[in-house]
């Protein structure tokens, strides 16, 4: 489910879903603004689906949440 496998299409993987939402992270947003542009794409499908994403994200370092506002971190 994290990752695509044999049986978990890319789209289908969190790591799929994380790229769909990182596109989207052009400048700080709210999670609620987040999810009004994401949750019509099939990759995040579900509130819950959407959570999970943001977790993921956030325990690869990829996003950080500052002042309320979620933010893409920058490689170092």
């Amino acid at each position: 489910m994290i990752l695509p496998t044999k049986h978990i299409p890319l789209d289908r993987s969190l790591l799929g879903a994380g790229a769909i939402l990182l596109r989207q992270l052009e400048s700080p947003l709210t999670p609620t603004a987040i999810w009004d542009l994401t949750k019509h794409a099939p990759e995040i499908g579900t509130y819950g689906r959407f959570i999970l994403v943001l977790d993921f994200l956030y325990a690869i370092s990829a996003i950080d949440l500052v002042d309320g506002l979620v933010v893409k971190r920058e490689l170092s």
